[in-house]
């Protein structure tokens, strides 16, 4: 046997007990006559013992162990002299009485430990060294742990869990596809699923009313932390159901994971806002509710007193920071220049301190009496202490997400987005559509099966862009980890939405007759919602980017460094692809 033992298993309980464990030296120290080895494996490390005066040829190999040397050692478990409170193993040591090298290992490119010395290009061009660390493994283990919860929940709700195919038609309708050539059928491509959204409402019309899939899915498009080429989805869909039946057990199953994963009881039901209100008191559709500063609209209070910043803008709105009055010029000047930064725009930012006196400092006083000032200080309740800052521009929805840029940066400067606190909300009644400079014309905020709200369908005819889709989606600390919608289970309807969407009859013919035809043999009403694995587990684990709960996760550029991956084919497999490849010009 390799192993007995684990190395994260043994206590005080085992102490005079002879064990073989297996593992990784994680480090060695040689103290007096003693070799001190910790031996690391996925459970945890115990520390080894060899003794000169007991075995001075086995003290003498155990000197030539590297880190990372592979090592099976027989020894007694004994009562540690000096215990480690902060190991599992820290009460107990094992004085080695036999050590066999498994295999040796070239120095490490970084240090296998929490507080690595590796940068992130060099730890994910070598990930299976990166997964030895704690850290990493602890983040594998909690993604195991949630999957199998999220199982045992959807089970219990009678759910049944089937897989569709990975290789399937383009759907050219929103993020660009993967696409995957055909041997044998040259110059036609797969491609890789964005969802597996057709298939899913296909399940319903054959008559698998609560279908779930751990699902991979794929979208070729910019990349950002919490975002990959390849994640993976809770995807789920259910027949015989209207929005509120949806929300209520997938409410459900978010309860049950904050209870089992971090044993957090969430007894009241999460609120609810209209996307609509997110906008207008947030700029954005996933508002991170653990901390307030809404925004509050100055247009009545601030236009018509010569400022023609204001006086020209199209909107004008703050926030109230609380207590923050104490911000230096220094670090008002600095979110300033953060406001300007390319990627927000804004061209400036107007403060204002409320005073201990009650009086209000701004940095436009010359423009505004204290009376009209103090009308300013009434819009916000702000009280002695606190800091407004104000930002305008010509375009609404613009401006509003600069001002939400601002918002999320003080209030990390405030430290109010603490990782163990948890702010759960639904957004509801997205518009069903968004207009496209790009492509000049209307297209789906979520995707062309989404119905829309039963209320509205009549203003598919006379105003479609003011019409409300059937959609939800659930936020968590400012992130969305998931969203669904009713769908569309009439052909007709469907017929006229694929028009709204610029769809010829031919075209939605070719890339969707197959769901419309579905649809005329029964369609039960159905709907459904995704939820995100990945941005759950780092959500719970308390981290920046997806990327770290991900076994061999991609970089930034969409590139697996440590497989080389995407990288040239060699010309025979593009003979057999029928594929010639363009050169790029320089």
């Amino acid at each position: 046997m390799y192993r007995t033992k684990t190395c994260g298993e043994l206590r005080a309980a085992n102490i005079g007990e002879t064990v073989v464990l297996s593992g990784w030296v994680q480090k060695s120290r040689e103290l007096g006559g003693m070799t001190f080895v910790d031996l690391r494996d996925r459970y945890g490390i115990t520390q080894l013992v060899f003794d000169e005066n007991k075995n001075a040829a086995l003290c003498e190999e155990a000197k030539k162990l590297g880190r990372e040397f592979v090592i099976q050692i027989e020894g007694k478990v004994v009562e540690r002299s000096s215990k480690n409170p902060k190991m599992d193993t820290g009460d107990i040591e094992i004085i080695v009485s036999k050590l066999t090298v498994l295999n040796t290992s070239e120095i490490p490119p970084f240090t296998i430990q929490d507080d690595t010395d590796g940068g992130d290009d060099l730890r994910m061009k070598y990930r299976y060294l990166d997964l030895r660390r704690q850290c990493v493994r602890k983040n594998l283990e909690l993604r195991h742990k949630m999957a199998f919860e999220v199982r045992s929940y959807l089970d219990k709700q009678g759910f049944l869990e089937v897989e569709t195919p990975v290789l399937i038609g383009s759907t050219p309708e929103g993020a660009r596809d993967f696409v995957v050539p055909s041997r044998m059928n040259p110059g036609q491509f797969y491609a890789l699923p964005q969802s597996p959204q057709t298939l899913k409402q296909l399940l319903m019309v054959a008559g698998f009313d609560r279908y779930f899939q751990i699902v991979k899915c794929f979208r070729d498009e910019d990349l950002r932390a919490d975002r990959q080429p390849e994640f993976t989805q809770i995807d789920c869909e259910m027949s015989f159901v209207e929005q509120e039946d949806i929300i209520t057990l997938f409410e459900g199953m978010a309860k049950h994971l904050f209870k089992t994963i971090r044993n957090i009881d969430i007894t009241e039901a999460f609120p609810r806002m209209t996307w609509h209100d997110a906008m207008k008191y947030y700029g954005s559709d996933k508002p991170d509710l653990r901390f307030d500063m809404k925004f509050v609209e100055l247009m009545d209070v601030l236009k018509g007193y010569g400022f023609g910043v204001f006086d020209n803008a199209e909107y004008i709105g703050g926030i109230c920071a609380k207590g923050a009055a104490t911000y230096t010029r220094k670090q008002l000047d600095q979110l300033t220049e953060f406001v300007k930064r390319p990627q927000i725009g804004a061209k400036g930012m107007v403060y204002a301190r409320v005073e201990a006196d009650g009086n209000v400092k701004s940095s436009v006083d010359k423009f505004y009496s204290q009376d009209v000032l103090q009308k300013m200080k009434a819009a916000f309740n702000a009280e002695p202490g606190d800091l407004i800052l104000i930002l305008s521009g010509d375009d609404t929805m613009k401006t509003r997400k600069q001002l939400c840029e601002l918002r999320l940066e003080v209030a990390n400067q405030l430290g109010l987005r603490d990782k163990d606190k948890f702010a759960c909300l639904w957004v509801i009644d997205f518009p069903m559509y968004e207009w496209s400079e790009e492509e000049g014309r209307l297209m789906a905020m979520h995707h062309p099966f989404t119905s829309p709200k039963p209320e509205d369908i009549p203003l598919l005819d006379t105003d479609p862009a003011s019409v409300r889709a059937n959609a939800y989606d659930m936020v968590i600390n400012g992130v969305e980890v998931g969203g669904g919608s009713i769908r569309i289970h009439d052909s007709q309807l469907q017929a006229k939405i694929f028009k709204i969407l610029g769809f010829t009859p031919e075209k939605a013919q070719e890339q969707f007759g197959f769901l419309m035809n579905a649809f005329k043999y029964g369609a039960p009403p159905h709907g459904g919602l995704a939820y995100g694995l990945d941005r759950w587990v780092s959500l719970f684990a308390g981290l920046d980017s997806i990327r770290d709960c991900i076994a061999f996760p991609k970089n930034n550029s969409g590139r697996d460094v440590m497989l080389d991956a995407p990288s040239a084919i060699d010309q025979k497999q593009l003979d057999e692809l029928f594929l010639d490849i363009k050169e790029i010009e320089k």
